[in-house]
């Protein structure tokens, strides 16, 4: 059976040590003793833990936190005294026990510290997929061929190898890479998705592995990377074509042995971290012309799930827009939203080819916007009735109109809609950012300023 959990004990005493450890191991917990600060913080260097024992040596303790921040830790000491006991937890100790101390006393308060570890990076978890609730609707289907599709992403998912996720843009590549997560034996395990196009190319493989202080300008502290904050669940890189060279031969060699460096040092690390990658683009032609390299390439093509577009989930559109409406019905608290006939048929005859996200976004807007509790084909930017003509179906979204300059409207509202409009049509944030000409915390605090988030 393997470890469950690792802990780490630092004591100078070869008895302590040994005792701890067989406490420890009679709940399958893998353990490693060193007898010095040294040898302790090296060891925090060279492997996971998730919990430290550490004698009562804490001018050791906030050199720990610097480098593992949230592992928790347990000062152990035969001189028990409340004033050492307060110092500890002053430090950031998070629990404190004088010797000699029971068995069920060590693993007690090891497992309190592993399971509110746990629950935080549930917590965490659930908070980030709190704005993502409506992903669920992705995996209720009609559509016969979709429904073969997730049959097969579910047995990729119980495996343990490489996936890369293919599609176009807005097909859903993020929310299955979280179902196959959840669907795999890390589900209770970090999930860290790795934005692949906001990277500056010479900052990918800090963010990736991390590195050490002064490894380049700006590097004023040590910091991990994404690899390690991910460590034993799983790593979602987003648009794995755009990493730079530099970053593609670390993650090839990560991929090779499961080691890596971070930028600044010479020291092997290890982590075990499940991959998968996603891309909307033919890394075949991207290996052709030598932007990314073949090597990785076939390395990342172990699985492959390719999504189809929602033209060709016909059965999925109308059920997929009635779900949208009610889950941004309740967010902008319109719980009488309905759509017309009209509006039905124009969704249905819509070439939607900014696929999910475009349905999501019309949806979202209308919603926000709409005057009446019956939303029009208009208020989806749709053409009413019947197939759209050629000229609307190589355009994503047509929005209602902006109220033109020199009119009797603020600037606000001419910004409201022209935001409203760029985020509808953009395919990420990040990429209606860049239209906008402003970062992305900018742009989520103008939507939350005029109702759109």
């Amino acid at each position: 059976m393997d470890p469950a959990w690792s802990a780490l004990i630092i004591d100078d005493d070869p008895g302590v040590r040994q005792s701890v450890r067989l406490c420890l191991e009679a709940d399958n917990v893998r353990v490693l003793g060193v007898g010095t600060s040294a040898g302790g913080l090296e060891a925090l260097e060279r492997g996971q833990f998730d919990v430290v024992f550490l004698d009562l040596w804490l001018v050791v303790l906030p050199e720990i936190l610097r480098r593992r921040p949230g592992i928790g830790v347990i000062v152990i000491t035969a001189f028990a005294s409340f004033e050492t006991a307060v110092e500890a937890m002053k430090l950031g100790a998070v629990d404190y026990l004088p010797k000699p101390f029971t068995p069920e006393q060590v693993r007690n308060s090891a497992r309190r510290v592993v399971s509110a570890n746990v629950l935080k990076r549930r917590i965490s978890e659930l908070e980030k997929r709190l704005d993502e609730a409506e992903g669920d609707s992705f995996f209720e289907t009609h559509s016969p061929s979709f429904r073969a599709f997730l049959q097969t992403a579910a047995l990729a998912a119980a495996s343990d190898s490489v996936l890369l996720l293919r599609g176009e843009s807005g097909t859903g590549k993020t929310v299955l890479a979280r179902w196959l997560c959840g669907h795999s034996k890390r589900a209770d395990l970090p999930f860290v998705t790795v934005h692949c196009p906001m990277l500056a190319s010479d900052l990918m493989s800090s963010a990736l592995f991390g590195h050490r202080k002064g490894a380049f300008t700006g590097a004023v502290a040590d910091a991990v990377g994404k690899v390690e904050e991910a460590q034993g669940g799983t790593l979602f890189l987003d648009e794995v074509g755009d990493l730079s060279a530099d970053a593609q031969a670390r993650l090839l060699r990560f991929l090779h042995d499961r080691t890596y460096e971070r930028l600044g040092e010479a020291t092997d690390r290890k982590a075990d971290v499940r991959i998968i990658a996603a891309t909307n683009r033919s890394l075949e032609e991207e290996v052709k012309t030598a932007r990314f390299r073949e090597d990785l390439f076939f390395r990342l093509n172990v699985i492959t799930l390719t999504l189809p577009a929602l033209r060709d989930r016909q059965e999925d559109i109308l059920p997929l827009a009635q779900h949208y409406l009610r889950f941004f019905g309740r967010r902008q608290g319109r719980h009488q939203l309905a759509l017309s006939v009209q509006a039905e048929q124009a969704i249905a005859a819509w070439p939607w080819p900014g696929n999910m996200r475009e349905l999501r976004n019309a949806v979202e807007r209308a919603v926000i916007l709409a005057p009446a509790v019956r939303l029009e084909a208009q208020d989806l930017g749709l053409p009413a009735g019947g197939t759209p003509a050629p000229q609307a179906a190589a355009t994503a979204l047509h929005a209602p109109r902006v109220p033109a300059l020199g009119e009797d409207v603020s600037l606000e509202e001419i910004e409201r809609e022209h935001i409203a409009r760029v985020v509808a049509r953009a395919a990420s944030f990040e990429a209606a950012a860049r239209t906008l000409g402003i970062d992305v915390t900018t742009l989520q605090r103008k939507r939350k300023r005029y109702g759109l988030a």
